[in-house]
Order: structure tokens, then C-alpha cells, then sequence
């Protein structure tokens, strides 16, 4: 084994890894069927499900902005966040029991604009650490 298999993994590695994983849950969670126990469980959270777009994809932009070295990676990240968002809502059509809808469209896009914007003051303080 040489040094760099036993380094600790950088601050960057671990925010990709966050997001890879969130991406993960949110495709999973948007193709869910409606009746499935994971939709029964956010169900019975009793959030209005705006801001659950909103919230996740704030996140979903948020963390490439400050997880990729170089910036214009990271803004790509967030541009395919909104289309991510786009396509999963147009997937929807396909799972019984859910709906497109264009406020959820709305709801992803504001959320990937304000991750993005909260993130990039704290990627300049971090590039300069």
C-alpha cells in the first residue's frame, strides 16, 4: 500500500459523495409509486411538498458549488440539477398515482437558484483556507 490509499479522504470527496448519494434518494423518491411506504412515510410528514422540491434541490445545487476544485464543474453540477429535476417531474407521468406538475418544476428551480447562491460565498471562503 502507498501513502496516498491511506490518506483520509478531502472535505471535497466527502461533499461528492454527500451529493451522489442525495441524488440517489431523490430520483428514488420522485419515481416512487404513490401507494409505496416510502410516499406513505413523506406523506405523513405533513410537508407541503413545494417546499420538499425546494428543500432538495436547494441541497442538490448547494453541494456541488462547494464540492467540486474547480468552479465551472461545479456550475455545470448545478445547471443538470434543474434538468434533473425536469425529467424526474416528467417521469412522473409514468409512475401510478403521481402527477406532473409545473409548480414542482418551479419549486426544483428555485431551490437549485438559492443553493447555488448560498453556496458560492461559502466556496470563496473555502478556496481561500
Amino acid at each position: 500500500m502507498n501513502d496516498s490509499m491511506l490518506r483520509e479522504p478531502s472535505s471535497h470527496t466527502l461533499l461528492r459523495a454527500l451529493w451522489a448519494l442525495l441524488i440517489c434518494c431523490v430520483v428514488i423518491g420522485s419515481l416512487a409509486l404513490a401507494a409505496s411506504p416510502l410516499m406513505v412515510a413523506i406523506g405523513s410528514l405533513h410537508i407541503w411538498d413545494k417546499l420538499q422540491h425546494f428543500g432538495a434541490y436547494l441541497a442538490l445545487s448547494f453541494l456541488p458549488v462547494i464540492g467540486f476544485r474547480d468552479k465551472r464543474r461545479g456550475i455545470i453540477a448545478v445547471l443538470s440539477m434543474f434538468v434533473l429535476g425536469t425529467l424526474l417531474e416528467a417521469g412522473q407521468h409514468f409512475a401510478p398515482g403521481r402527477a406532473v406538475e409545473f409548480g414542482d418544476v418551479i419549486a426544483n428551480g428555485e431551490g437549485v437558484s438559492c443553493g447555488a447562491l448560498l453556496g458560492l460565498p461559502i466556496r470563496t471562503r473555502m478556496s481561500r483556507a
